[in-house]
């Protein structure tokens, strides 16, 4: 009975030991942390700032928030960043005109009409010459994305910003062709398949910024709305968000490094 017992024993024992050894290993935490500084005017910004687990300087990424101002999530995109290897930051550009971004989004919603394209491009070169100087950082390695309201805004800092070396366009609008000409970074669109609103106007700006000898490259995902890399959109909870970041971490890595 006794030898039985001590069988069992030893076999539950290897059992739970060969489950702690096939356990997968945890993903690394970035280091994220909450920042302030200042624009031009003098304005304080703040900012979510995440820095990869590597023993070099990493390329740096501007997130650009949806037009609910910044939240949560989209410090969980700078975290899945920081996860890729690349020194990310979410900054909130409502602050410099209202404070920070209201916690209802439908109130943050209705601040965006107050925002002129001066100060959101200003704000981003503040958060660009801020995390160009974080230790750590590669300095000239940067790119952006955006998501909705902020792939607009990213499409346009592409426009504004001569020195950026890629930018992710979230199911945003694009600039105007005059605008489209000062483009010197290759682009990559990431689009929704219910979202005529936004795609109708695809092919002909494929077209344009191909008349003008600039990158630009898109997908469109299956099953998808409008926002669906966000939880709760249309889309969010089949494979085609791990498709889309898959294919944004190729992207980067080609325009980028990593």
């Amino acid at each position: 009975m006794r030898r039985s017992m001590s069988v069992v024993l030893t076999l539950a024992a290897v059992t739970v030991l060969a489950a702690w050894m096939v356990r997968p290993r945890a993903a690394v935490e970035p280091h994220g942390e909450w920042v302030t500084f200042t624009n031009a005017a003098g304005d304080s910004i703040p900012a979510y700032v995440a820095w990869p687990e590597r023993k070099d300087r990493a390329p740096t990424v501007l997130v650009i928030h949806q037009i609910f101002g910044l939240t949560q999530w989209e410090t969980t995109v700078v975290d899945k960043l920081a996860a890729q290897g690349y020194l990310a930051i979410a900054p909130d550009l409502l602050a410099s005109k209202y404070g920070k971004s209201p916690a209802n989004p439908d109130s943050a919603r209705k601040l965006f009409a107050g925002l002129t394209s001066d100060r959101i491009m200003g704000d981003l070169d503040a958060t660009a010459a801020f995390v160009d100087t974080l230790p750590g950082a590669a300095r000239g390695q940067m790119a952006s994305i955006g998501f909705c309201w902020g792939g607009q805004q990213s499409f346009a800092y592409a426009t504004h910003n001569p020195t950026l070396k890629a930018a992710v366009v979230c199911y945003g609008p694009a600039p105007d062709s005059a605008a489209m000409a000062r483009i010197q970074a290759p682009i990559l669109g990431v689009y929704a398949e219910k979202d005529a609103r936004v795609n109708d106007p695809l092919p002909q700006v494929s077209a344009t910024m191909k008349a003008l000898g600039k990158s630009f490259a898109y997908d469109i995902y299956p099953g998808t709305g409008h926002g669906f890399l966000t939880p709760g959109r249309m889309g969010n909870d089949t494979d085609q968000p791990e498709r889309a970041w898959k294919r944004i971490f190729e992207f980067y890595e080609q325009t980028l490094g990593k």
